[in-house]
């Protein structure tokens, strides 16, 4: 059975956002959330990055929906869907610029939103297919990652750990985070054994990053990662030759 996509719903309206909700879920989508704020929303992006973020541009927190998906393009590469009853030219051209994959003018109706999302889901997939191999150059002491359109350079110093996230790798380092769309058998495969190893069915470490070592987990940068007892043999040994 295939997994339901999750939605993190963006929208300081609640009966609005409850209507979307509910619509949602008639599509048979999951609703991983309901927040106000975009201040809420980047902080539920950290804990649980949804499939797709429907956003409300006017939002009447601290952060707006534009400010808001500019913080979470920063850090996470997650499909935005801008919801708006502003359709004036300067604040479309401010949200052109987060490269959202669409707008929904509200008021919308349920086969707009179902047609809107079907489409995004539908190039996300093309997407990953087309760039599954081809996001990941790896050199002598650095990596090259396709992170919105253009290749971005990532020292292999820097790179604190890689964790799964279903078929793709997120790779964290001190400033944020990439999400590639590559299993973390084939990270496994490209980056050199000496730096980098797996510990953990979800992790792989920059052994050089580690911070501690314990029984059944590790630390790097304050971040708790389990240590399997079938990695840990290796682990110590390439430990001392580090």
């Amino acid at each position: 059975m295939n997994r339901k996509k999750r939605i993190l719903i963006v929208e300081d309206d609640m009966i609005i956002g409850a209507n979307i909700s509910m619509q949602l879920i008639n599509l048979g989508y999951e609703v991983d959330g309901l927040v106000a704020r975009g201040e809420d929303a980047i902080a539920h992006a950290a804990n649980n990055i949804p499939d797709l973020l429907l956003l409300d541009i006017n939002l009447k927190g601290v952060l707006n929906g534009i400010e808001t998906a500019e913080r979470i393009n920063q850090l996470y590469n997650i499909p935005i869907i801008y919801l708006t009853a502003n359709s004036d030219d300067v604040t479309f051209k401010k949200a052109k610029d987060t490269f959202p994959k669409a707008f929904i003018t509200k008021p919308f109706n349920k086969l707009n939103l179902q047609r809107t999302i079907s489409l995004v889901f539908a190039d996300v997939n093309e997407v990953s297919k087309k760039s599954s191999e081809s996001n990941l150059e790896v050199l002598e002491d650095r990596i090259f990652v396709r992170h919105y359109g253009k290749m971005e350079k990532l020292m292999l110093k820097d790179i604190l750990f890689i964790e799964a996230d279903r078929n793709y790798s997120n790779i964290i380092t001190k400033s944020g985070k990439f999400l590639l769309t590559s299993t973390l058998k084939s990270m496994e495969g490209k980056l050199p054994a000496n730096q980098f190893l797996r510990v953990h069915r979800s992790f792989i470490v920059n052994v050089t990053n580690l911070d501690v070592v314990a029984e059944d987990y590790l630390e790097i940068n304050r971040k708790v990662i389990p240590l399997s007892k079938s990695h840990k043999e290796l682990l110590m040994g390439r430990i001392r030759t580090v």
